[in-house]
């Protein structure tokens, strides 16, 4: 039987495996229930490494640099008992939970017109210091860590539309859009060539990863943030950019998108990604009917309804997975077996756990 390393990258290089691989991503309160209902711990009675724990075959190893123009800036602006309100280093003003997981509430933004980018944050991504990289050594010792262990090891960040998102803010990042797409080229321009520069070093220095990871979520329930058509023009030139400068590595690119993405996978497929995350099924998508589309350009990691995880019966649980795993088996979909969105609260451990135990009856090819 392959490892996971070896299944992972043969259905990534549309080469025939012997079974499908699994991976997840539960939120860290999740993982602090889990705890609770027994979830095994460390003797400083932290969780026990997930991937380890549930046998996950795909592993983050590095990628994560300072992308923000003012390197290393955090200014704690307001803060109570469960709330805190961050200035990032593009000039965004964000309030995070403190105790809890979730996306941040949008406060304000300083970067609301071109001339404002062009003046204060642009030149600071000029010339980026390797300090931006962070440890080097570490990326490294990561990634002969789970390779040894035969994980599927990937280099990820967030690009350029979530990037957009926390410097402008949406109001004035979806105005843009429409009136001022010199901006867009031009911020989008300048940050292809700062990752592209980043992933440079980190690929050659701390070493060749075997796939890479982009995040960046272009829709919502039903619908796209943007229409196809503006995507196409602005964004997705710079994905293909990317995707081929990771392709000039011989690396595998998986796109994570959440909300409805399905108007978008013509361009997904155009820009040469190898792999689409997670198809969110409440969203909209229809993982069957975008395998027999699609399928034969794209392989799939997710697309498993979290609801079914989340009903907590054991019945909804197994038909539900078998009939996932099962149907895209049917339709020669080329898949990592895992949920459409990351694992929530609504879990239990148990509940998860049995999940893979019916998975893993009908893994194989």
């Amino acid at each position: 039987m392959q490892t996971g390393r070896e299944a992972i990258d043969s259905l990534l290089r549309h080469r025939p495996s012997d079974h499908v691989p699994c991976h997840d991503s539960p939120w860290g309160d999740t993982i602090t229930r889990w705890i609770s209902e027994g979830m095994p711990t460390d003797e400083n009675g932290n969780a026990v490494d997930i991937v380890e724990h549930f046998g996950f075959d795909m592993v983050g190893c590095g990628g994560w640099f300072d992308w923000q123009p003012m390197q290393g800036f955090s200014e704690v602006v307001e803060e109570t008992e469960a709330w805190r309100t961050v200035r990032n280093g593009a000039g965004g003003l964000l309030k995070w939970w403190k105790h809890q997981s979730g996306t941040p509430e949008h406060i304000d933004f300083d970067m609301t017109c071109r001339e404002v980018w062009e003046s204060k944050y642009r030149p600071l991504l000029m010339n980026p210091d390797r300090s931006r990289l962070g440890d080097l050594d570490a990326v490294r010792k990561n990634l002969e860590h789970w390779r040894g262990r035969g994980r599927w090891c990937s280099y990820g960040n967030q690009f350029i539309w979530e990037n957009m998102r926390g410097s402008l803010g949406d109001t004035t990042m979806y105005t843009a859009l429409v009136t001022d797409p010199d901006w867009i080229h031009d911020y989008c321009r300048v940050y292809t060539d700062l990752y592209k520069w980043a992933y440079k070093i980190l690929i050659e220095e701390a070493g060749k990863p075997d796939g890479i990871w982009l995040y960046e979520d272009l829709g919502y329930k039903q619908a796209l943030f943007a229409s196809p058509r503006t995507l196409s023009k602005l964004i997705f030139p710079y994905y293909a950019e990317m995707v081929e400068f990771f392709h000039s590595y011989d690396l595998p690119v998986v796109l994570h998108s959440c909300g409805f993405t399905e108007p978008a996978v013509p361009l997904v497929v155009e820009a040469g990604f190898d792999a689409l995350n997670p198809m969110e099924v409440k969203a909209g998508n229809d993982l069957f009917r975008l395998t027999e589309k699609y399928g034969d350009r794209l392989a799939w990691v997710g697309g498993l309804d979290a609801r079914i995880l989340e009903s907590g019966d054991r019945t909804v649980i197994r038909e539900g997975v078998t009939a996932f795993v099962e149907g895209l088996k049917q339709r020669g979909a080329r898949f990592v077996y895992a949920s459409d969105h990351s694992l929530s609260t609504n879990i239990g451990y148990q509940d998860f756990l049995y999940s893979l135990e019916v998975y893993r009856e009908h893994m194989m090819l």
